[in-house]
């Protein structure tokens, strides 16, 4: 890529909270695509590590940690300097996402975020429960402000990365794949109960969130090191969080330590331990057949609620939906030595950059199973290489966000009136087509892949052979 479409002009100051692996690689894309004044960019970060790529694209730096005591005072000035519509791009941890986009539309500004994050303390307090630390209830807490507040407020873009936000693009796609497949003939739904009643036609029991991330290091892991291919802060903290799925209305049988909400239309359940050690039986394109740690995440809520068919108040379709995500091996490595040490987070926190990495991609999909065709995996298959060449300071795993945070920017200025929007509610079509050129290869593939397949059969198992799709068959434990 050589010749950079604009996709828009941001009349007001740009604020970037947080510079760390991802705010790092989100930089060069605003400077190529988007008109803006480069007197009015900032960068806020508690950190200083990555000030030298600041400093060599003249952007400010505020060393800082925004905090619940001085977001607003702050804030303010930054996102309101010259005047026009500032835009806050929120890609720190501990930065609470609901008092910021509250305070930005206040403001009259812009937002989006990568994750619904909450103020420091949140994911390790002992004060609060289980379904206190959820991505349930942090979700609840910006869709609360959603329902508190009046229409046409400025555009705040919820959780839109990878995953949560590409992923909720890629279900679409491939339920508009498997439907055309299926010669089903049914028009392209047009909202969300259009969609959700094409996904039950279709017949899907289950979305995973199927990721093997194959990015390799230089240097062996070494004991005392957490390593990652994008922000370890971010992956401990949700890593740590009660594994949390969407449940489906096809479930016959819950695991003996799972727990419901208190809502009793919530779209998810939760078990009660973390999600880093809970692991799951997927399946991705390359390596075919794996584990996958049960990781909470937002779509995880967000894609069985978006698609939950309701009769008379009740809900009588819903898939199950959960992440199901193998990282690279020297993060394997580092959660193994974190949970065998009873839970001691290293001294040393690192993101495996560009350079320090080898070879590897970052195969990041959806697989949808239980319908007329078996299961059909759809999604990016970036490699490092690819990488490289497509855009700097940044690694396969971290473009794949970049580039949904870029849609979500362009979605935003398109359509400035919103309000707090989650991805599932956007055009799907048009933010994939602004990430597509950074995706590598973006194919679908069926497979006769089940979760009855694969198992050595040496030990009794207490499995459901009637329904190969049921999550019992899934879980590993």
């Amino acid at each position: 890529m050589t010749d950079y479409p604009v996709y828009g002009e941001i009349d007001g100051p740009i604020v970037m909270i947080g510079f760390g692996s991802i705010g790092r690689g989100t930089l060069p894309l605003i400077e190529r695509h988007f008109k803006y004044d480069r007197n009015r960019i900032v960068a806020i970060d508690p950190s200083d590590l990555n000030k030298h790529i600041l400093d060599a694209h003249g952007v400010p730096f505020i060393q800082k940690h925004v905090t619940r005591e001085n977001y607003r005072e702050l804030l303010t000035p930054l996102l309101t300097k010259g005047g026009g519509r500032g835009f806050c791009v929120n890609l720190s941890v501990d930065t609470g996402s609901a008092d910021l986009i509250e305070l930005c539309q206040e403001l009259g500004c812009l937002y989006i975020d990568t994750v619904n994050e909450p103020w420091l303390g949140f994911y390790f307090d002992k004060s609060k429960g289980p379904s206190e630390r959820s991505n349930f209830a942090l979700r609840e807490m910006t869709l609360d402000l959603r329902r508190r507040s009046k229409p046409g407020l400025p555009t705040a873009v919820s959780t839109c990365g990878a995953n949560p936000g590409m992923v909720s693009f890629f279900t679409k796609q491939a339920a508009l794949n498997i439907a055309q497949d299926m010669n089903l003939n049914t028009p392209e739904p047009t909202n969300r109960e259009e969609w959700a009643a094409l996904m039950r036609q279709i017949g899907v029991k289950g979305v995973h969130i199927a990721e093997r991330d194959t990015q390799r290091g230089k240097d062996p892991k070494t004991p005392g090191v957490f390593l990652n291919t994008w922000s370890v802060e971010g992956f401990i903290s949700e890593g740590l969080q009660p594994a949390e799925l969407g449940w489906g209305t096809h479930e016959k049988w819950m695991p003996a330590n799972a727990k419901r909400h208190d809502d009793p239309k919530a779209p998810a359940i939760y078990l009660m331990q973390p999600g880093a050690a809970t692991k799951v039986r997927t399946w991705c394109p390359t390596l075919g057949p794996q584990y996958g740690f049960l990781v909470t995440h937002n779509e995880s809520i967000s894609i069985p609620d978006y698609f939950t068919v309701w009769e008379d108040n009740e809900a009588v379709y819903r898939p199950t939906c959960h992440y199901a995500y193998h990282p690279a091996n020297d993060a394997v490595l580092s959660w193994h030595e974190l949970f065998g040490a009873e839970g001691k987070v290293q001294e040393t926190l690192h993101v495996l950059d560009e350079d320090e990495l080898v070879d590897g991609i970052d195969e990041l999909g959806v697989l949808l199973y239980g319908h007329g065709k078996g299961a059909y995996w759809y999604g990016s298959q970036l490699s490092l290489e690819e990488t490289r060449a497509l855009a700097p300071y940044q690694n396969a795993t971290g473009l794949q966000v970049t580039s949904a945070i870029l849609a979500g920017m362009v979605w935003a200025l398109e359509n400035p009136n919103e309000g707090i929007v989650e991805t599932d509610e956007m055009d799907f079509k048009r933010c994939l087509e602004i990430q597509l050129p950074y995706l590598g290869p973006v194919k679908g593939y069926y497979t006769d892949w089940t979760p009855l397949q694969n198992r050595p059969g040496l030990f009794p198992e207490e499995i459901d052979e009637s329904d190969p799709w049921q999550f019992r068959n899934f879980f590993v434990g």
